[in-house]
């Protein structure tokens, strides 16, 4: 009789693969997370380059003898949704990847045991159960991480701060201590190297609190703070950063959906403990379809409404993200038709995106179909029209409305690619050139043809620039130049390429203000 095996180091690449950060930062925010859902007030982290080891020793409530054994099944866990931010327990079980060996040891009550584990290979991860050594004094549970290597980040003070701080700021932040209180009662220390982390709040010349209430309820659901500096801030601080049970799960404004004036200028952090159940299994989203996920929109809504109240009394009301997006891509729209006609002749492989006509002119149906990355509108082609939009005769532009609106049926005169007018015209179906906007954080690239849609990677940082200096257009131009550059036949041509591109997109914008001037 055969047997079902287990690709372990697949399995756990897979898992990793999951998760946004490094593994090294995966790693440590999962521990702590583990030790925030034990209830622990205490959390020593200590650093050894020498030996190489990182042990993390918590205060919680520790594991019995049979709980420790199953902690090693790496499918298991014992935790609910909701209850905590470690709830998906396979945190400690990436480790196994760049650690050779993984030292648990745990007391409750009479139960202290330890047990040590490794990956021998591909299909095995034996472990076994080894003496305490006496790393929990009194109740909690003790890990003891061995890298393969002592450059490993886990054996850097400085890494293991900047993650901690990064991932857990609410932790660190007072503004934030009230709405913590229940979930944390004892508050939480963290201590690296015998060094308790200090408390680092707002800082800023300006900071208005935010309180968030749902329904009729008179405690907030939610609670932050906005804060606006007069130098820009860096890159990693801007936008605002929503937590939960203090997890940072996103950060920036492509979430919120909001582009403020200064938008490298204001920053702010919002802790929505309910939204723990709402998570995504790698904790780095939120759901957002069916129930859980109509909780994520509910709080989102009331989030964007107090965010944009407070950034109007501050005067830096801008555009939405949708307005945004929607208003750099229209003067790439309204020139790719020239400039794809114009390099046709010299980059053949272009043809199929420019429109034969009869006399032997050429004509680009350009389109704009501008929505989010897994949302409806962009896996099925069709986009929600946010407001009346007035179609020009070579320039269709939709835009996605706020996803808590449903997706409304296409009517004729409202298409999602092509407008048209009215169902009793007969004009031919177009096939062109669209362009898109999604957001793929991991992605180097600027942006990517799939089909016949050039997809703009708006989480890139060079788009994030963009934005910040009213430069979208360019940018848009530029992603879209380079994600049709392997159209030239071969590598070679690429760059002579992407020159023609751009030279033929200025002179089309000048040919454009020539027009406008007359």
């Amino acid at each position: 009789m055969g047997e079902t095996r287990v690709d372990l180091l697949h399995l756990l690449e897979d898992l990793r693969d999951a998760y946004p950060g490094s593994t090294e930062a995966t790693i440590l925010t999962e521990i702590i997370a583990n030790s925030l859902d034990s209830g622990a007030a205490t959390i020593a982290m200590t650093t050894d380059p020498v030996a190489p080891a990182l042990t993390i020793v918590d205060d919680g409530a520790g594991m019995r003898r049979r709980e420790l054994a199953r902690y090693h099944d790496v499918a298991a866990s014992a935790k609910t949704r909701g209850d905590g931010i470690g709830f998906a327990g396979v945190g400690i079980k990436i480790a196994l990847l760049i650690c050779t060996e993984v030292v648990t040891e745990t007391r409750r009550g009479r139960h202290h045991v330890a047990s040590s584990w490794r990956l021998a290979s591909r299909n095995r991860a034996p472990w076994r159960w080894i003496a305490p050594e006496g790393r929990v004094p009194a109740r909690g549970t003790a890990v003891r991480l061995v890298p393969e290597t002592a450059l490993s980040p886990l054996v850097d003070p400085g890494f293991v701060e900047s993650v901690i701080r990064r991932a857990f700021q609410p932790l660190f932040d007072p503004a934030l201590g009230p709405i913590l209180r229940e979930q944390y009662p004892r508050g939480v220390t963290i201590v690296l190297n015998g060094r308790a982390l200090e408390p680092q709040g707002a800082e800023a010349p300006e900071v208005a609190p935010l309180s968030i209430r749902i329904g009729r309820k008179r405690r907030p659901a939610a609670a932050g703070y906005l804060m606006r500096t007069t130098e820009p801030l860096p890159e990693a601080l801007r936008g605002v950063a929503i937590s939960t049970f203090a997890k940072v799960i996103r950060r920036g404004w492509d979430w919120l959906g909001l582009a403020p004036a200064g938008a490298d200028r204001v920053a702010g952090l919002i802790e929505v403990p309910a939204l723990a159940e709402s998570l995504t299994l790698n904790k780095a989203d939120f759901i957002r379809a069916g129930t859980r996920g109509a909780i994520y929109l509910a709080y989102r809504k009331a989030i964007q409404e107090a965010v944009a109240d407070q950034l109007g009394l501050w005067g830096e009301a801008g555009e939405s993200a949708e307005r945004a997006r929607r208003r750099a891509a229209r003067p790439v729209e309204r020139d790719l038709e020239a400039v794809l006609a114009d390099l046709a002749d010299e980059f053949p492989l272009l043809t199929p995106l420019v429109e034969q006509r009869a006399g032997g002119q050429r004509r680009l149906a350009a389109g704009v179909s501008i929505g989010r990355s897994g949302s409806a509108a962009a896996a099925l082609g069709v986009c929600e029209i946010a407001g009346p939009v007035e179609p020009t005769p070579t320039t269709h532009i939709d835009s996605v409305a706020d996803e808590t609106a449903p997706v409304p049926p296409v009517q004729p005169g409202v298409a999602s690619s092509h407008v048209v007018a009215d169902a009793r015209m007969r004009r031919p179906v177009r096939y062109g050139l669209s362009v898109g906007f999604e957001a793929r954080p991991d992605d180097a690239e600027l942006g990517r043809l799939v089909d016949s849609t050039v997809w703009v990677n708006e989480a890139h940082p060079a788009y994030r620039r963009a934005a910040a200096s009213r430069s979208e257009g360019y940018h848009t131009a530029l992603a879209v130049a380079l994600a049709l550059a392997p159209l030239a036949v071969d590598s070679a041509k690429e760059h002579a390429f992407i020159n023609a591109f751009l030279s033929s997109w200025g002179a089309a914008i000048e040919r454009r203000k020539g027009r406008s001037r007359r």
